[in-house]
């Protein structure tokens, strides 16, 4: 049968197959992907509902189904809704956000689909999508028959690894993948403990596949940004003078924020002997007013004005001369979020200790699972993100919480909710040459622990 006369048969009763609670389901995940405010298109939106339900600032719908399409704009008519076939619309403008909610199991060629939505987006465009686990074939065939889901034509068999595969072909780089959905009918307390509790730990057995992708990136080799290099120092005087030396020049030109914390030695004072000493370095120095290296930072990227933020520890443990490889994986759009790694190369004697390093790996384990991108080292201090992505973290941090004394995971979850593209970089870690460190391992350790669990209801546990 016609795929489109097919639809067009299936209008009238659109409406009441929406209010089955898989699609409230669906609704509510996406929302969680996709952050108000944005510009959103959807391929094969139907009667629009899912659209409206991530809030767009300009919300556009596109359906090959005429019929659907005029109840989608009488449903909903602050969106736009226009009459095409997904695999060959084109449009002029940029969307933050695509969405194909179970369109890929029904199109009759995925990669020309996934090919033409690339004409749809900018660089920093996201496209989200699910399809259905071939696990509940046979289940949903069973209900189709019995009346308790909508019809479909014949389904495309497509599995996780098909999925990635031609997403890699189409040109786009998948960014995180996960499974929701054990139990697509509301029944009270018995949904909620499925869905929000066993899912996550029966990924493989969930109904919902979705996926996170965006455009390969393509950046042109002579572009070049400016950077600030963000450094916390508490009680690190006698490492001043060798960091501001050894920060190198990255890109169009490096802005050096150093920030005192409440130090019980002279670092302030140091700092400010160190600034005369180098006028010719772009370099600002700050007194910081809340507590904890997360508050330093935070007050520190208030006053930055680079296009590509650096957090650098002041204990020169990772040294100076590493960041160069950060920028570059940045600049070229390796990563959005670029993560130093301390557990791949040999360590300095005393640089790490046994139980602290154990640490490190559990908990790598652990926010790699939470993230759903790989993650090996969550201590490292050496990141580098976009300051618009950081200012997008910031905007959002009301769902988390200002949780974190450290700032490593306000900002690694932050990137995780906007599903940026996480990238671990291995460097050389060495050991002090000066001063002890500011880590309190057992009561730190268990507020880490803590922190994991509270990331857990965030970002699994929905």
């Amino acid at each position: 049968m016609d795929r489109r006369q097919f639809y067009e048969g299936r209008a009238a009763a659109r409406p009441r197959e929406l209010e089955r609670w898989y699609y409230r389901l669906l609704e509510r995940y996406y929302a969680f992907l996709v952050p108000p405010g944005q510009r959103v298109i959807e391929l094969g939106c139907g009667l629009g509902d899912l659209l409206a339900s991530v809030g767009p600032a300009h919300g556009v719908g596109i359906d090959f189904s005429p019929a659907m399409i005029e109840e989608a704009r009488t449903r909903h008519p602050s969106l736009t809704f226009r009459v095409a076939d997904a695999a060959t619309y084109e449009s002029v403008e940029g969307f933050d956000y695509l969405l194909l909610s179970d369109l890929v199991n029904d199109l009759p060629d995925v990669q020309v689909t996934l090919e033409r939505a690339l004409r749809l987006t900018h660089p920093r465009s996201r496209l989200v999508l699910n399809f259905f686990n071939n696990l509940w074939r046979p289940v949903l065939d069973c209900a189709e028959r019995m009346g308790f889901k909508a019809p479909t034509l014949d389904q495309n068999w497509l599995s996780t690894a098909d999925m990635r595969n031609l997403l890699e072909l189409a040109g786009w780089e998948v960014l995180r993948t996960d499974c929701r959905i054990l139990w697509p009918i509301r029944t009270p307390v018995w949904e909620g403990l499925l869905n929000r509790w066993l899912a996550p730990l029966l990924r493989h057995l969930c109904l919902a596949v979705f996926i996170v992708a965006r455009p390969k990136p393509r950046v042109a080799a002579e572009r070049q940004f400016t950077c600030s290099v963000v450094v916390p120092a508490r009680n690190e005087a006698g490492n001043l003078e060798a960091l501001v030396t050894r920060v190198p020049e990255l890109g169009l030109g490096t802005e050096l924020i150093l920030i005192e914390g409440h130090s019980t030695d002279n670092t302030w004072e140091e700092l400010g002997r160190v600034a005369a000493r180098h006028p010719d370095r772009r370099l600002k120095t700050l007194q910081q007013k809340s507590r904890g290296k997360g508050g330093a930072v935070r007050e520190a990227f208030a006053v930055a004005t680079g296009d590509l933020l650096f957090i650098l520890d002041a204990d020169l443990t990772v040294a100076p001369e590493e960041l160069p490889k950060f920028y570059e994986a940045a600049r070229g759009g390796t990563g959005e979020f670029i993560n130093g790694v301390r557990l791949v190369y040999p360590r300095e004697p005393h640089a790490m200790r046994f139980l602290n390093m154990v640490a490190n790996k559990l908990f790598g384990l652990a926010f790699s699972w939470l993230l759903g991108q790989p993650i090996k080292d969550t201590l490292c201090g050496t990141k580098v993100l976009w300051r618009a992505d950081y200012e997008a973290i910031a905007r959002g941090r009301g769902y988390f919480g200002e949780f974190d004394p450290f700032g490593d995971f306000d900002l690694l979850f932050g990137a995780a909710k906007l599903s940026l593209r996480i990238v671990d970089l291995p460097i050389r870690y060495h050991a002090r040459t000066y001063g002890a460190t500011n880590i309190q391992r057992w009561r730190h350790g268990w507020l880490l622990a803590r922190m994991v669990g509270f990331a857990a209801r965030r970002l699994k546990f929905l």
